[in-house]
């Protein structure tokens, strides 16, 4: 990628703008200039093409397959309160013939990918002060961040330049066609859902990945169903026993499956965590692999869930925050076809649940 001086325009003037910003605060994010300068991080991105970004064409079923050329690297994917990094190869790619969903399902990179939210795409080379810093940074059509790849010390720096001549994309144009975003359908009263009929489909179901359908069939949120279901199957617990059970794990060497995402995105950890620090209000796992960074002020409720399938029933750990926006899943490390670890739902039940 070659840089070139900046021109005249009023993205050139968000460009300047952002780096008086970080003079003024350096080590500042993106996404946190973003967000002082009124603009999206996708715009702001945009404002550094002829600098050091490159826009790229959105073709993800052979962006995405393309990324394994890159060697080693780290996958990130964040939501408001909480960021997940995982390092490892992109391989094993899928792209649904529809377009509209994907999957990476190597042993290290572990992804669920909602490509119909999917809009931008730009290739990013970054003096730091740690040398060049390489990224393929995708945005929604918000302009919101939902994936990002970085390259690390051990990738294959060859593949760099010939991937981004590859994809490339013909006009290096900042205009991003922004759009609003969709309003959230309103929420039911309790006494319009059909309580027998969500706790019998509850009981009936075979695959956790089916949950979503049966929230979306009885017009019911998330944290509203939990609610709803029954001691059975949800139980509220303490938002501050996320990082205890986290810390139980680490003590305990049991393997854990950490997801996190967005609307577009969600990415997978599984394996055990190690070392874990707080800073601030900000609990930490450091691992060599894997970080996370949990904000956890955010966590307004955390829910020990059970759902039935054809390998028995499944626990999980929930996080949600005021907006009763999930934050975060913890599930035991496991494949279909294969039940429960009972070190995992012993550690899960270990925590005392909330008075109702």
């Amino acid at each position: 990628m070659q840089a070139h001086a900046p021109r005249i325009s009023p993205h050139n003037d968000l460009y300047l703008a952002w780096q008086v910003l970080r003079r003024e605060q350096p080590g500042l994010r993106a996404r946190d200039a973003a967000e002082q300068l009124a603009v999206s991080e996708a715009e702001l991105t945009a404002s550094r093409l002829q600098t050091d970004a490159l826009r790229l064409r959105p073709e993800w079923a052979a962006l995405l397959p393309a990324l394994g050329e890159l060697g080693y690297i780290m996958a990130l994917t964040r939501n408001q309160h909480c960021v997940h990094e995982r390092k490892g190869y992109y391989r094993d790619v899928t792209v649904m013939a529809s377009g509209q969903m994907g999957l990476v399902v190597s042993a290290d990179i572990d992804l669920r990918l909602f490509l119909g939210g999917w809009a931008s795409v730009f290739a990013i080379e970054e003096q730091t002060s740690r040398g060049t810093q390489r990224s393929i940074q995708v945005f929604d059509r918000q302009g919101t961040a939902v994936h990002k790849v970085f390259l690390t010390a051990e990738s294959q720096l060859s593949a760099w330049e010939p991937l981004l001549e590859r994809f490339r994309a013909a006009e290096q144009s900042p205009e991003l066609g922004l759009q609003a975003p969709v309003a959230a359908p309103p929420v039911k009263a309790d006494s319009d859902i059909d309580l027998a009929g969500l706790r019998s489909g509850w009981a009936a179901l075979q695959d956790t990945h089916h949950f979503f359908a049966l929230l979306q069939k009885h017009g019911v949120r998330r944290t509203q169903a939990l609610r709803l279901a029954g001691e059975e199957w949800a139980e509220a617990l303490a938002p501050s026993e996320l990082p205890k059970m986290l810390e139980a794990a680490a003590a305990s060497e049991v393997p854990i499956m950490v997801f996190v995402g967005n609307q577009h995105c969600i990415q997978i950890h599984s394996g055990p965590v190690r070392n874990l620090r707080w800073l601030d209000s900000w609990f930490n796992v450091m691992d060599a692999e894997f970080n996370l960074h949990l904000q956890s002020s955010a966590v307004r409720q955390l829910w020990r869930v059970r759902k039935p399938s054809t390998d028995g029933v499944i626990t999980s750990l929930e996080a949600f925050d005021a907006d009763g926006e999930l934050i975060l899943q913890l599930f035991g490390v496991r494949k279909p076809g294969v039940a429960e670890r009972e070190d995992w739902r012993a550690l899960a039940h270990s925590a005392a649940s909330l008075p109702r």
